[in-house]
């Protein structure tokens, strides 16, 4: 399945943090509140490896952690860490930056079950 990238989206985490795939993981992670390394490079178009060094990073830094679904590695904030908190603002100031458009044609596939017809991204 190819992303749904008609907009391409560069934000000021993609500047601090080095790379677009630092950007791709804090956005999931803010969308979903958890998510796995293929999903987030399905959903932004960036390569698995980048996406996954770019997890362990995170992980080694304390700011997310990782349990074990299955054979898949899932990650998620880390609720114990005082950065975490700090991350979350920021990353949440980015996002409510982001168009509409933008974050449909970036979180348009659900992860979790919903209510039939119920919008992934509300207005």
């Amino acid at each position: 399945m190819q992303p749904n990238l008609s907009v391409m989206i560069a934000t000021a985490l993609q500047d601090l943090f080095g790379g677009k795939a630092a950007e791709a993981v804090l956005l999931s992670l803010f969308h979903q509140g958890e998510t796995y390394g293929r999903a987030v490079a399905r959903d932004f178009g960036v390569s698995l490896d980048g996406v996954q060094k770019q997890l362990d990073r995170f992980e080694r830094s304390g700011v997310i952690v990782c349990k074990r679904q299955g054979r898949t590695l899932v990650y998620s904030w880390n609720p114990k860490s005082r950065l975490t908190s700090r991350l979350k603002d920021l990353t949440g100031v980015i996002y409510d930056g982001l168009s509409f458009e933008a974050k449909e044609a970036l979180f348009s596939e659900r992860r979790q079950p919903r209510a039939k017809d119920k919008p992934v991204i509300r207005q």
